[in-house]
C-alpha cells in the first residue's frame, strides 16, 4: 500500500550529484532501458503526490506496465525492494534516474525551428527531466536572431562552434526530410554522438551515433488502423469506410481477407 511521506532523511533529489558512483555496464536490455523513463515518471508523480513508499503493483500500475515485468525490469539495476514493504519511492527515483543519466544537466542544440521546432523550444518539461536546450539552430535567415523560449536562432552554419562551445552530446533534428541527412552528418561531424530525429526520414550514422526516430504521421496512423479494426468489427458504425483504395480488400473481424 502507499504510504506518505514521513520525517525522515530524504535520499538524494535527482539533480543532486554522487561523486563516488561510477557506471557499472550491466547489459541492461533495450526494452528495459526504454520502460525506465516511464517508471522514473511514474515514481516523480508518486513523490508529487506525497507517497513515500509503493508496491511493485502500484508502481506497475502508475507506469501502465504489468507488475512481473516491472520487477524483471529493476532487477537488472540492483535490488531496491524490501520484502512486505515494497519501494522506497525517492530513492528508488534517484537510482532510475542516475541509471539513465540524468542526474546531471545534457545540453541539447535543437536544429529546425518551424512549428514543431519552435514547440520543442518552448517545452519548459526538458528542464525538469535532465535537458538544457542551449541552441536553436535554422537555416532559413528570416527565422535568424528571433527569440524562442529565451534563446535567438543562430545560423545552422554555425553549428560546429556551438556544439563545442556548449559540449554538446545530444541534437534533436526538426528539418524537413529533405534536409534531415545533412544536417544528422553535420551534428556528427560536429561531435554529437545522439540525435533524436523527428523528420520523416530514415538516417544512416556512423557506429556509436545512436539514433531516436520520433514520427507524429505513422503514430496517427497506427490508431487509424485500430480505429479501422474496430469499425470493421461493428457493421453498423459510422466509421466503416466506404471504400478502400484499389487493390485493397478490407479485412475481415478474424483478420482473414474478405474476397
Amino acid at each position: 500500500m502507499t504510504t506518505p511521506r514521513n520525517a525522515r532523511t530524504a535520499a538524494p533529489a535527482v539533480g543532486a550529484a554522487e561523486p563516488s558512483a561510477k557506471p557499472v555496464e550491466r547489459g541492461i536490455p533495450e526494452a528495459t532501458v526504454a520502460r525506465l523513463p516511464v517508471y522514473l515518471r511514474a515514481l516523480t508523480g508518486l513523490s508529487d503526490t506525497g507517497v513515500d513508499t509503493c508496491s511493485s503493483e502500484e508502481l506497475a500500475a502508475a507506469a501502465g506496465v504489468n507488475s512481473a515485468k516491472l520487477r524483471k525490469d529493476l532487477s537488472y539495476l540492483g535490488s531496491y525492494g524490501t520484502r512486505g514493504v515494497g519501494y522506497d519511492v525517492e530513492y528508488l527515483r534517484y537510482q532510475i534516474a542516475r541509471e539513465i543519466g540524468v542526474t546531471q544537466d545534457w545540453p541539447v542544440v535543437i536544429v529546425g525551428i518551424g512549428n514543431l521546432g519552435h514547440a520543442l523550444a518552448n517545452y519548459s518539461g526538458f528542464s525538469s527531466r535532465g535537458f538544457r536546450i542551449v541552441a536553436l539552430l535554422d537555416a532559413d535567415p528570416r527565422r535568424q536572431g528571433e527569440d524562442v523560449g529565451g534563446l535567438g536562432i543562430r545560423p545552422f552554419e554555425e553549428i560546429e562552434r556551438l556544439v563545442e562551445e556548449h559540449h554538446v552530446a545530444i541534437g534533436v533534428i526538426a528539418t524537413p526530410a529533405v534536409a534531415a541527412q545533412h544536417v544528422c552528418d553535420r551534428l556528427v561531424a560536429a561531435g554529437v554522438t545522439s540525435i533524436l530525429n523527428f523528420a520523416p526520414a530514415v538516417l544512416t550514422v556512423p557506429h556509436g551515433v545512436d539514433v531516436r526516430k520520433v514520427d507524429l504521421s505513422i503514430e496517427l496512423q497506427i490508431l487509424a488502423y485500430h480505429e479501422q479494426r474496430k469499425a470493421l468489427a461493428d457493421p453498423g458504425s459510422d466509421a466503416v469506410p466506404d471504400a478502400l483504395p484499389s487493390g485493397l480488400a478490407p479485412l475481415a473481424a478474424d483478420g482473414v481477407v474478405s474476397r
